[in-house]
């Protein structure tokens, strides 16, 4: 093999979808770092670097391993298309992985192949869109809209949009292969049982449920309990 030859054949989906990411994806935080540099340079208010350091240091090694952890978990399920843009846009775990498996599922596409990824990407974008127009009518129609969401009578349903979202999505992929599904379930309701508290880190053990479900698929393949194809 000589030193040029690369060590993986992209399709030229893959490296047209590479090059469009790697660009966006750089303007993308260079905006992101340019907001809070050209709000302090405007109005002259530098945060102090001692307090910024203090503040850093509390937070930084979380989401720095979280999003670590988020790319390896993240990044098989959306695809080259979905990944850049999901984590540029955000909210993945309650929104755009969910709206990208469900997309596939419709769909009938598995994740990792090439119609899975184009149509993860689309999911993706139409997602983005559509929470950037609610958000525009939100913000123009809050006056009226704030009596109705700050109801007593629908506290209970905001606070469990997310249990509602992933468990519709639980009961079609747990259906599919129960047999790898049921540890990590387990698991999770366990832990949940016995350390309550811990409800708040949901960022931290979505990669440990799916290193689970990775690892007993690996046990019963090797077993020959499960089929070669996998789950789907």
């Amino acid at each position: 093999m000589s030193k040029r030859e690369p060590v993986m054949n992209l399709s030229p989906y893959e490296r047209a979808v590479h090059r469009a990411g790697r660009l966006w994806g750089s303007m993308a935080l260079l905006l992101m770092l340019l907001v809070p540099l050209v709000i302090s340079v405007y109005f002259n208010a530098w945060p102090p670097l001692g307090a910024l350091l203090r503040a850093l240091l509390g937070v930084l090694p979380l989401y720095w391993t979280v999003g670590i952890i988020e790319v390896f978990t993240f990044v098989p399920m959306l695809g080259t298309g979905g990944s850049y843009l999901g984590f540029v846009t955000g909210n993945l775990t309650n929104l755009k992985v969910p709206a990208a498996l469900n997309a596939m599922q419709a769909a009938k596409v598995r994740a990792g192949s090439e119609e899975g990824d184009v149509i993860s990407t689309i999911a993706i974008a139409s997602s983005s869109i559509v929470t950037v127009i609610i958000i525009a009518l939100g913000v123009l129609l809050l006056g009226f809209l704030r009596p109705v969401l700050e109801s007593p009578r629908l506290a209970p349903a905001f606070d469990n949009i997310l249990p509602a979202l992933f468990g519709a999505l639980g009961v079609v992929f747990i259906s599919k292969n129960p047999k790898i599904a049921v540890a990590p379930l387990l698991f999770m309701v366990a832990l949940f049982m016995l350390l309550p508290g811990l409800s708040g880190s949901v960022s931290v053990l979505v990669p440990v449920g799916a290193l689970i479900a990775i690892l007993v698929a690996r046990v019963l393949y090797k077993r020959g309990h499960l089929d070669k194809q996998g789950p789907g």
